[in-house]
């Protein structure tokens, strides 16, 4: 039998083996796909499973019988993840190569790599001793775990927004999720320098997700470096946002959607084209990431002598309270925090740095796209003109009027605040200060009751008509969209300009050359009244579960968790456990938004006003 006949042969049996693969996937092409579903949602679990089995392996000291069950178990991950891949490959290839994204080939891979270090064991004299070392390596396996658990929860946060998940649950559930999480690690031994119980890690989760900065802790004291990294990490997402960090990792690992998850995406990262998201991702977290770089340089340069020993806490320092700064948390892990006396240098310029970077969190990330546009839009005009390439129309309008308001609003808030807190606190908190520590004092602490929930200063001691100017800076808050808290300034401008509207006998409200749509002036009026209904029902109930504490207290104190601020008179620690629940529920309605959670409860029904006939009511 010649070569030529041996390949026909080959290629015959190769034909008919193909021609019954495909009969086989086609007559039991539903049984196949219910058992790939099925698999999906084992993979899904398992991947849950092997974090927190991870986690417990990196955050608690273990004694041997307690880490082969822990071993057991991610030995149970694997295989389930080994049966995931190799069932869609064999079965469903087609479907599996079309919708596989590359970061995804390449996990598949190493997870089937490591079924060969499952079935043979470690050679005693391999060829290439190193690589041997590295693919029966823990460290290699649990790398293999994780990313690949990573990529498999991706895909499901895809299959979830897919399925058109109303994206105020999706919002919220993604928070509780991170709260959750994030309480369970902050209990580990490893975390902490003494045991706190979980209604303490629970406040400090929910407060570093929503990026408030209350604590009954004291987390300079009561959190290891692990802790401490742990909080900047919840502190960083919340920071960032639940759902945009989320969704940067789902698509960038998955890179499956549909048009609807890329239409909720867009939304949630205000890009203005779904060509644009991942770019756009990459802006609100680059952007980020090099805000907080270069506010951590700034502020190590400016860190008094004396105030720290080694270099390592100085970095430690910078890092930790850039983060804090520019994503509003308000947290510190300096002892006595930004009221350390330490701290309280005649140039005032560690407070000056921190001051730019809460206003710069404070913005917003819409701010902030607005000013890249504008940015390279610019600086593409100007290389046309260089170029001499034929120039492309510029917008008329680059500066959105959200943009406008924004910056209007948030400067007069400030420099009337500050112009306020120095003459108020003049002779009293701010007294044997020089004429600059006042200055620099006065707008730091105009710029904390925003959202950042610093204190340079103790609250307790400022003047009743100072705490009424606080409580109110609380309530505004900074811009939507960022990271700080409050009703928002776009909710007061629109509101403000409505009532000018009303005022002037105008029929719509209007800024900037603009009319302000009627779906922004409902919204606006909306938010302001469910935030005093949402105060009084979370007041009201700390009122009856601390009935021995001073109103005053208990009003700065709602205030501070529901407009996610952090600043205290001191009477956290002291608060019983509903009281603190209570709060944790004040911060969670304060960062995603009453209208977000109660929309996501009520049904969209068609809207049957439009055909009623009109008529007034009586408002005087």
């Amino acid at each position: 039998m010649g070569v030529h006949d041996i390949r026909s042969r080959l290629r015959r049996r190769l034909k008919t083996a193909h021609y019954r693969y495909s009969l086989f996937t086609n007559r039991f092409n539903s049984i196949i796909r219910a058992g790939s579903d099925c698999l999906g949602l084992l993979a899904f679990i398992a991947s849950v499973l092997c974090l927190i089995c991870l986690v417990v392996i990196a955050g608690y000291d273990h004694q041997p019988q307690e880490l082969e069950i822990l071993r057991r178990l991610l030995q149970a991950c694997r295989i389930t993840f080994i049966t995931k891949v190799m069932y869609d490959l064999v079965l469903r290839f087609r479907s599996t190569s079309r919708n596989t994204h590359a970061i995804k080939w390449i996990v598949d891979a190493a997870v089937i790599v490591s079924l060969t270090t499952l079935i043979y064991p470690q050679p005693i004299h391999p060829w290439i001793p190193a690589l041997a070392d590295l693919l029966y390596s823990r460290a290699m396996l649990y790398a293999i775990l994780t990313s690949y658990s990573v990529v498999e929860i991706s895909y499901a946060v895809m299959r979830l927004t897919a399925r058109r998940t109303n994206p105020s649950l999706l919002l919220s559930g993604s928070f509780l999720l991170f709260i959750l999480a994030g309480s369970l690690v902050l209990m580990l031994p490893k975390c902490t320098t003494t045991p706190i119980s979980y209604i303490d890690s629970l406040f400090v989760a929910t407060s570093a997700v929503c990026i408030t900065g209350l604590t009954p802790i004291d987390i300079a004291s009561a959190l290891t470096p692990t802790g401490l990294a742990v909080l900047a990490v919840l502190v960083q997402i919340g920071g960032i946002g639940v759902l945009t960090f989320t969704c940067f990792f789902a698509l960038f690992f998955s890179g499956a959607q549909s048009v609807y998850s890329q239409l909720l995406i867009r939304d949630m990262v205000y890009s203005k084209t779904m060509n644009a998201l991942i770019p756009t991702l990459l802006y609100i977290i680059g952007f980020t990431l090099t805000v907080e770089a270069i506010g951590a340089a700034a502020i190590y340069l400016t860190i008094p002598d004396g105030l720290l020993d080694t270099e390592a806490e100085k970095i430690t320092f910078a890092a930790f309270h850039s983060l804090s700064s520019f994503c509003n948390a308000g947290f510190s892990c300096l002892p006595g925090g930004m009221a350390n006396p330490g701290l309280m240098t005649p140039g005032q310029s560690l407070y000056n740095v921190t001051s730019v970077m809460i206003l710069a969190g404070a913005l917003g990330f819409p701010i902030l796209v607005n000013f890249k546009d504008i940015i390279t839009g610019r600086i593409n005009a100007l290389w046309r003109a260089f170029a001499r390439r034929k120039r492309r129309d510029i917008p008329l309008h680059m500066w959105d009027l959200n943009t406008k308001l924004v910056l209007v609003t948030t400067l007069s808030i400030l420099a009337g605040g500050s112009a306020a807190f120095f003459v108020l606190e003049y002779d009293n908190t701010l007294a044997g200060m020089t004429l600059w520590q006042k200055m620099s004092q006065s707008v730091f602490n105009s710029l904390i009751p925003r959202s950042a929930g610093f204190a340079s200063v103790n609250p307790a001691d400022f003047l009743p008509l100072t705490l009424l100017l606080v409580i109110v800076q609380m309530w505004i808050g900074g811009a939507s969209q960022s990271l700080a808290g409050g009703i928002k300034v776009n909710t007061v401008a629109t509101v403000l300009l409505n009532v000018r509207s009303v005022l002037s006998g105008g029929t719509r409200p209007w800024a900037f050359g603009r009319r302000l749509s009627v779906n922004s002036v409902r919204r606006a009026n909306s938010v302001i009244v469910l935030a005093i209904v949402s105060f009084i029902v979370i007041l009201a109930i700390l009122m009856y579960f601390e009935p021995h504490m001073s109103i005053k207290a208990m009003v700065f104190e709602v205030s501070s968790a529901l407009f996610t601020v952090g600043s205290s008179l001191g009477v956290t620690a002291a608060l019983s456990a509903p009281s603190k629940i209570a709060l944790c529920v004040a911060m969670f309605i304060g960062r995603v938004g009453i209208v977000s959670i109660l929309s996501g409860f009520f049904p969209h029904r068609r809207d049957i006003a439009s055909h009623l006939p009109e008529d007034n009511i009586i408002i005087n």
